[in-house]
This record gives C-alpha cells, structure tokens and sequence, in this order.
C-alpha cells in the first residue's frame, strides 16, 4: 500500500535515472532532479525538476535532456574539445554548438527513438526564446543555427517549427560559405577529432578565422620536432662546448671587457645627456601657451582599466523616440493581450504590497507648531483662554515618502518572448502601485544597437584592428520611465519592449554604472535600484578581442562600487540564471511567471518595519 507521503514522481524519477546511465554508458553517474539549470560535472548529471503533478511537459522535457546529456556524456571526449577549441567568443559558441550536435547525431543513429525525445527538449527551448516569432537571420543566435543544420544534415530529420525557422533564417548564408566543407559531414560524426578539424573550417569558411587561435595540429607537430632536436643535442657531446657565454670566454680577453665597459658608459652618459635635453626643452613653454591637454577620464569610475573604443555611436534614448506614437499604442495593446491572464495576479500581489507599505503610513504628528494644519482638539484651551495663541500641527514624513526605485531591464535577445513580456507588465504594475504610496519610479533598459559591433566595430577594422580596443559595440540605454513623470503618461513607452528587432546584446556592466549615475544625482534620501536580468554580460564583438571574463569582471567591480558607497540599496532577480553569484542582495527564480512575486517580495522586505522578516526575505537565494 502506497504511503500517503510517497512522491508519485518517484518510481519515474528512478527508471529515468537508471535508463540514462545505461544510455551514457557510466555505471557510477550519479543523476538528481534540481530546479538549477540542467548540466553535467564530471561524474554528476543534473535533469530538471519533475513535481508530483508530473504534468506530460515536465515528463518529457526530463526525457529529453536526459538523454541529450547522455549522448554528450557517452560521445564526448573532454581533452579532445578543449585541444580544439578556439578562443573567440563567436567561434567557441558555434565550435560548442556543432559539437552537441554531433553527439546527438550519432546517438540517433544508433538509438533512434532519442532523437525523438531530444526534439521536445528542442521545441521547448525555442518557444521559449520566441524563436518561432523571428523574422530577420540577424535577430537569430548564428551558433544555434549552425547547431540545427549540423544536426538536421546528419539525422535527415525536419526540426520542431521554432528552430526550424532559425535554421533556414542563416540556411542559405551558411551553405553559400561553407557548402563545400559540409558536404564531408557524415564522413566525419565518428570521429571526434576529425569533426573538430571540420568545425574549425567551418568556422572559418564563416568568417571567424581570426577567432580560431593556433593551429593545434601544427602546435603537436613543433612539440614534436623541439622534443627530437632535444634528444640529438643530448646525444652529441660536441655541442656541449659551443656556448658563447662560457667561463673560457669570460676570461679570455680583459682588455676587451674593459673596452666594452668603457664604450657602454660613454653611450650611458650620451643618453642621459639627451634626456636632460629634451627635458629642458619641454619645461621651456612659451609665456602664454595652454598647458598639455588633461588625459581623458576613464571609461568606467568602477575599473580604471575598463576600456571603450569608441563612445561616438552609444545612445541614452526615450522610449518615445524609439517609435511613432501609433506603433507604442499597438505594441502596447499587444502587450496586454499576450499577458491579459497574469494581470489580475499581478495585480493582487501589487496590492498586497500596497496594503503592507500603507500599513506602515500610520499618521503621526508634532504638535504646537506655529504653522501648519489647525489642531482642532486643542480649541478648547483657546475658548477657555482667549489670549492662548492657536496651536497647529504638521504630519511627519514616513520612513519611505523620500524614495526612489529604479527598475532596470535587461533587454538582450535572450529576453525575448515571454519573459520580457512579464517584466514589462510586472514594471508597469510596480510603478502604478508604488506611485499610489509617494515612492517615485524610474524604469530603464539596457542593450545594444546592433549586433556583431555596429558601427563601433566599423571603425575599428577600418582603423586596423588596434590589439585590446575593449568594449566594442554601439550601446543603447533607454529611459521608459523617469522618475519625475507620472505613469499614466509613460504607460504606452513599456510596449516598446515588444518590438522586433530592438533586443540585442547586453552589457549589464555599463548599464548599471549608468543606472547608478542617474539615481547619485537625484535628491531623494533613499534609493533603491533592482536588476532583472536572464544571463551575465555578453557581446560576442567585444568578446572576440578581449579576454573572456572582460564583461564579466567589469560587472564585478561596477557592483562592488555600488555596494561600497551605499548610496544605492541594490538588489537583482535572475531569471533562470544565477546572479546571486554577482549580487550581495539577489533571488533566482527558474520560471518567469515567479518574477511578480520575487519583485514584490523583495521591494516589501526592504520597506518592511520589521527587520527579522527583511532578513528572512533578503537571506532567501532562490526561488523554487
């Protein structure tokens, strides 16, 4: 007899379980169920969460990225990826991308019935990238396309709809370059090594060469020949004694050391000569001549050694500018209609909120005031007394009344779709319900202009690719909201976030140092900025030219700025992406319709009179 508080998923969990360490052939993997992202570390496979519902989209998503990550497990060989692997950002995503699809290709042909499963793990990945929705190859992630050809080329199978559309969007554009690499495709699945080469010329044939690095090849072949020179010179004893600098020269000759001593101080005493020179020259400025011009100031107060290469083409726009009125008005109508079922929840939570900020609004006054509001209650001293003087009170502000809080929204490609639709209406309700307790909102955005570098990148390859030029792509920070204007007339402005074509790359770093900037120099006492965001900083143009952690550090010192000067109460939300690991004050939530929630939550705990409910509520990582 089943025991009341025996998990009904239990029995599938542990046939899945078991069925994967057959499939990855590793009798010791160890395989859990978590709400963290799905993954493999070494001997410990992570699948995602099946409740006791077990609800036929949880059952097969699990199915299928067990058995992807099987495949790979099985497959794969770690050394021989990473002797391969470029160091490019754009050529190490799509190398990455080829290579999950090599290894899912060949476990279809071997185990048919995989490719079946993995499909749903595919379909469910794209609807939630709003894949199915994009209708420019540039608003596609090009590694994900080359995934999906790979993988569509070896299996001959069509591609769910989503990813499907992403793949013909850069079919032609990958076949035109590379066609004659990927007619060798089959030839090369086995092999892993061999398909490494083939990803490698792939990449190349795209136009990513110079992400590539060293031949690795060639890197084994000069190992190999300095290893041989090596063993030759040992086994010849006459090599031994060519060396210049042996004790037998060294006193061979003293008059000529001395010369030499001689003729290296006379050229010493020359140079130093020079330099007193070209110092007296510089100290001698003409009477009235302006000074040197003062070095530019850093890029970034955070990280002196951040750099921009250019700041010509980064914009801070308003939403409103951004489309014509009747556009904003569509995209906001559009807005509502995709989001109509998840207003009233919304809104209840916005009004639990309110009815716990206006809990703490209890009136207080000071009383014996000469001006302000009249006390009545006091009249009677004065009809007792006509020569007592009236007596008036004022209210006090509330701990909260002198606030700010700013919302700030990554909008990067991986946005799209559902999750910026929450955050857009979740941002609206917040600001109407904040507004209605005296605390003013800002809402902003952060992205790109352009992908691949827009015109940042231009100039920079038309100026001769200079090593390290740091950030290299055309920022796009928009205002939706300032924090001085009502809601009712910046309503519309929020249905931008709905337009094709405006998320892109993010660099949260700059973002929230401009954020920051923004809330310093306003004259509330109190402010209070939140992050939502899906993923760490990233921009494959700035990326490819620059060390990998560039973006990411940068992130890093940006927080550690703003947290040290306490100007700014900051918290973050991730969305599906853990940024407790960037933020002091963060919560991860692994499904957007948690983010109504997670952000009324987290702005009640920090207005919350009691400090042992805004340590439990800060102290919370996650959200399950």
């Amino acid at each position: 007899m089943k025991k009341p508080n025996d998990n009904p998923a239990d029995p599938f969990k542990k046939a899945l379980a078991e069925a994967t360490k057959v499939m990855a052939d590793d009798s010791d993997l160890t395989v859990t169920y978590s709400v963290d992202p799905a993954g493999v570390s070494g001997d410990a496979m992570r699948l995602p969460q099946v409740s006791r519902r077990m609800t036929r989209d949880e059952v097969l998503m699990a199915r299928g990225t067990a058995d992807a990550l099987a495949l790979r497990h099985k497959y794969h060989d770690a050394k021989t990826h990473a002797k391969y692997a470029p160091p490019g950002q754009m050529a190490r995503e799509l190398y990455e991308a080829m290579e999950t699809a090599r290894c899912e290709a060949v476990g279809a042909r071997a185990m048919p019935g995989t490719a079946s499963n993995i499909d749903v793990k595919i379909e469910a990945e794209a609807r939630r990238q709003g894949f199915d929705q994009i209708t420019e190859a540039s608003e596609a992630p090009l590694p994900t396309a080359a995934g999906y050809l790979i993988r569509h080329l070896a299996t001959g199978r069509d591609l769910p709809p989503g990813a499907q559309n992403v793949m013909e969007l850069w079919r032609g554009f990958i076949e035109a370059e590379a066609g004659g690499t990927l007619e060798n495709l089959q030839d090369m699945l086995a092999d892993q090594s061999a398909f490494a080469r083939f990803a490698r010329q792939i990449i190349d044939d795209l136009g990513y060469g110079d992400q590539l690095g060293d031949d690795p090849d060639s890197e084994d072949e000069d190992q190999q020949d300095e290893a041989e020179e090596s063993a030759d010179e040992e086994q010849d004893p006459e090599s031994q004694g060519d060396d210049d600098s042996s004790p037998e020269d060294a006193d061979a000759d003293p008059e000529q050391q001395q010369d030499d001593t001689q003729d290296q101080s006379q050229a010493q005493v020359s140079m130093d000569e020079m330099a007193e020179d070209e110092a007296g020259e510089e100290t001698e400025m003409p009477e009235g001549e302006a000074p040197l011009d003062p070095p530019p100031p850093p890029a970034s107060e955070a990280d002196p050694d951040y750099t921009v290469y250019t700041t010509r083409f980064d914009e801070e726009v308003h939403a409103e500018d951004l489309a014509e009125p009747a556009e904003l008005e569509r995209l906001r109508a559009y807005l509502d209609q995709q989001l109509e079922p998840l207003k009233g929840a919304v809104s209840r939570l916005a009004n639990k909120l309110q009815r716990r900020l206006q809990a703490q609004q209890s009136r207080s006054w000071e009383f014996d005031r000469e001006e302000g509001i009249l006390d009545a209650g006091r009249l009677a001293r004065v009809v007792a007394n006509p020569t007592t003087p009236l007596s008036f009170k004022v209210e006090k502000d509330t701990e909260f009344r002198d606030t700010v809080v700013t919302l700030l929204l990554d909008n990067s490609g991986s946005m799209r779709g559902r999750p910026i639709s929450i955050a857009a209406i979740c941002a609206d309700v917040l600001a109407r319900t904040l507004e209605r307790c005296a605390v003013k909102v800002e809402i902003l955005g952060f992205t790109t202009r352009a992908w691949k570098g827009g015109q940042n990148r231009e100039a920079w390859l038309n100026e001769g690719r200079p090593q390290l030029p740091g950030r290299l792509n055309d920022l796009r920070h928009i205002v939706y909201k300032s924090a001085d204007a009502p809601m009712r007339r910046t309503r519309q402005n929020l249905g931008l976030m709905m337009k094709e074509g405006l998320l892109k790359e993010n660099i949260d770093g700059e973002a929230l140092e401009w954020a920051h900037k923004r809330m310093v120099n306003r004259r509330e006492a109190r402010k209070i900025l939140m992050v939502i965001s899906d993923g760490a900083p990233v921009d494959d143009s700035t990326l490819s030219v620059n060390p990998a952690n560039y973006l990411e550090k940068h992130l890093r010192d940006v927080i550690e700025m703003v947290e040290k000067r306490k100007q700014v109460e900051l918290l973050a939300i991730g969305i599906g992406h853990d940024v407790t690991r960037y933020y002091d004050r963060a919560v991860t939530i692994t499904d957007v319709d948690q983010l109504a929630g997670a952000m009324t939550e987290q702005l009640a705990a920090l207005f919350d009179s009691d400090p042992r409910a805004r340590a439990r509520v800060m102290g919370m990582r996650r959200v399950s």
